[in-house]
């Protein structure tokens, strides 16, 4: 015997077949056979398309057989679209599994110093998973140490582009411009850096370094320009003048801008100390302020076109060395 459901479903079927004859969906010649068929499977189910309690008791209006079936396709393509996806995304989590994997690896050859093989390492990582700005941060890393700082710059605005509150990004391709003699930018990389990361002593370090070194560079400039430029980019002493002996006119000395900068520069970060303590610069000193305005006192152009006393200057003011970089991985 058929179940409620069952005759739930025959009813509606009946009702699916009756419209179809009535909206011409089955052809008049057609019709008399469905009909018969319809007679045969209400007897079958006892099932009666024109009992009234059985309409109040097996209808499903509003809603239809056709209808129902619609809902059914729809819901049937939209998880089959939605299958993919999810496979999708269990591909990329074990990508990221495996790319992690691979950075792990690349910082470990980091270590051992074997960098074009951390630079492989870190490729695959990023072939993995390209959404990680760590994996292009620690490749620019590997390229500033084995020197090729054009490369590292590159990786670092990738990692920023994928990730731009990433501060080591901006750590990385602040040492790169450093290690390019591209101080400003530099400055610039760390700044923002900072601004993400205010409290990062190492940012603050190399800051301070590149902004040393980029005033250095300008106030040299301003030197040049200035009084022409001598031997290595010193100031051309010859121009202020000087009396018996090559003792110079230090009213000149005085009233020079860009000498009087370099003095200020100097002093505001420490090197004229550190300067004054040099065992070379201390002797000249002294030659100077013993041999009075003799043929004994020392030539001061020449003494600043010696180029073992130009590099001392040079080095005193900004520093040779670049920031040591930020090799802490993640």
């Amino acid at each position: 015997m058929a179940t409620e459901n069952k005759k739930a479903l025959v009813y509606s079927i009946l009702e699916f077949l009756q419209k179809s004859c009535e909206d011409g969906t089955i052809s008049k010649d057609d019709t008399e056979g469905i009909e018969v068929a319809m007679q045969c499977i209400g007897e079958a189910f006892g099932v009666d398309a024109e009992d009234e309690a059985q309409k109040k008791l097996y209808s499903t209006k509003p809603a239809n057989l056709l209808s129902i079936f619609d809902v059914y396709l729809k819901t049937k393509s939209s998880s089959a679209s939605k299958s993919p996806a999810v496979e999708t995304s269990a591909t990329s989590e074990e990508n990221k599994a495996a790319a992690e994997a691979k950075k792990a690896q690349g910082n470990r050859k980091v270590a051992e110093r074997n960098y074009p093989e951390a630079i492989k390492l870190y490729t695959e990582a990023i072939a993995l998973d390209d959404k990680n700005a760590v994996y292009y941060a620690n490749r620019a890393a590997a390229y500033s140490q084995q020197g090729d700082h054009e490369k590292a710059v590159k990786d670092a605005k990738k990692a920023v582009e994928v990730d731009p509150k990433y501060s080591k990004a901006y750590s990385r391709m602040g040492h790169a411009y450093f290690c390019l003699n591209k101080f400003q930018d530099a400055v610039e990389a760390y700044e923002k850096g900072l601004e993400l990361d205010p409290e990062n002593a190492t940012l603050k370090s190399s800051l301070a370094t590149a902004k040393a070194k980029a005033n250095a560079n300008s106030v040299e400039r301003s030197a040049e320009s200035s009084t022409g430029a001598g031997a290595g980019g010193m100031p051309d002493f010859s121009a202020l003048g000087g009396g018996a002996g090559g003792v110079p006119d230090f009213g000149a000395l005085l009233n020079n801008p860009a000498l009087m900068g370099m003095a200020q520069q100097m002093m505001q970060s420490g090197a004229l100390d550190n300067l004054m303590n040099n065992p070379g610069i201390a002797r000249m000193a002294q030659q100077m302020m013993s041999g009075g305005g003799g043929a004994g006192a020392p030539n001061l152009q020449e003494m600043m076109n010696n180029p073992e006393m130009m590099k001392m200057a040079r080095d005193a003011m900004s520093g040779n060395n670049p920031p040591p970089p930020d090799n802490d991985k993640q």
